[in-house]
């Protein structure tokens, strides 16, 4: 690793502490003296995020996790909240194996994730994800929060099919196709 103070690459890890995720090592540079933090995470493959004009882009963390951020400026929710969230998100995309995962399921799960830890950001985050096109849909946006009529994420996709061995044209319409189920 090397030192960001005098780039020696010869330093010694002084203390480790993992959060689940993650490896926090604090490091000491053996020639300037100096001490610095490095995070060591597992690299996973690049997951394509499919957005909704059909361009691809590789997930980043990092740019959901400043959405977020942004959506919950000054509230009082933590980094550590925050992190937790991203990578909750991001062992949901990654998880099934998939190359591939619509920007859709992403936004909403980002939305469901918000709305369980702080109605405003939810409602900051929504306003801009889901583009209300007018006051109303706002007001129902906030009546159904309210009422608590907001579906979770599992409940959202219980109604929509996001097709296993789709071919690829499927994986670019905007809407993911309904399933229809018969009870009884």
């Amino acid at each position: 690793m090397r030192c960001p103070f005098c780039h020696s690459e010869s330093s010694r890890v002084t203390d480790s502490r993992g959060n689940g995720n993650a490896v926090r090592r604090r490091r000491e540079c053996a020639d300037c003296g100096e001490r610095f933090t490095t995070l060591e995470t597992v690299l996973r493959s690049a997951v394509q995020v499919v957005k909704k004009d059909g361009r691809r882009e590789d997930f980043d963390r990092e740019k959901l996790l400043a959405g977020l951020r942004s959506a919950c400026a000054k509230r009082n929710v933590s980094a550590d909240r925050l992190d937790a969230v991203v990578a909750e998100i991001e062992g949901h995309v990654t998880r099934d194996g998939r190359l591939e995962v619509p920007s859709v399921v992403i936004g909403e799960l980002a939305v469901d994730a918000l709305r369980r830890i702080d109605h405003i950001a939810y409602i900051r985050f929504a306003s801009v994800y889901r583009a209300f096109a007018d006051l109303d849909s706002l007001k129902d946006a906030l009546q159904a929060l309210d009422e608590g009529r907001v579906p979770s994420f599992e409940e959202r996709t219980r109604q929509l099919a996001l097709p296993d061995d789709a071919p690829e044209s499927d994986m670019d319409s905007q809407e993911p196709t309904p399933i229809v189920r018969s009870v009884g």
